[in-house]
């Protein structure tokens, strides 16, 4: 008889186990959702944008800033970028300009990041040719002011000379 009662143990015990790992990963897929807002925000970046303008706040008189481990900021002005929501990949292009701006294009990794409470983030990681992140892995995040259909205004603050700054981004859909 206790060979029974020890194998019915057994039996709920393994069951008890399959039921408890299933709900860990409902848990933790739920953890890892991404909201109804972000996607929506994702389907409305997705596509092709034109930066217009990069502008500073909190900064004055001439600027030389380089953004992305890339280029001077001015140079990015008129860059073309690709967004696809399907696969979170993308590039940015930039024009050469003369003897100040070397063209370049570079594969970029995007999400939306969401932190409780805060506004939504674009950010995006750098990658090589084999869609490798570049960096040591770091990204870049935006605040995303505006974003519309055909416009899009995104911010990162930043320090300049030890007080706080901030570029401003204006996109417009191509």
């Amino acid at each position: 008889m206790s060979g029974t009662i020890f194998g019915s143990f057994i039996h709920v015990m393994k069951k008890l186990n399959i039921i408890t790992s299933l709900v860990a990963l409902i848990l933790l897929v739920g953890a890892c959702s991404t909201s109804k807002e972000a996607r929506t925000y994702k389907k409305t970046i997705d596509g092709n944008w034109q930066l217009q303008s990069v502008l500073t706040a909190g900064i004055t008189g001439k600027v030389k800033v380089q953004l992305f481990n890339e280029a001077d900021f001015n140079c990015f002005v008129g860059s073309n970028w690709s967004f696809n929501d399907r696969n979170s990949l993308g590039s940015y292009m930039i024009s050469k300009n003369g003897t100040e701006c070397d063209e370049a294009k570079r594969n970029i990794r995007w999400t939306i990041y969401e932190a409780p409470g805060e506004p939504k983030l674009l950010q995006f990681k750098r990658l090589d040719d084999k869609l490798k992140a570049m960096d040591d892995g770091a990204g870049f995040r935006f605040t995303i002011v505006q974003l519309y259909d055909k416009t899009m205004q995104l911010k990162s603050d930043i320090i300049f000379e030890n007080k706080p700054a901030s570029l401003i981004y204006n996109f417009v859909r191509n």
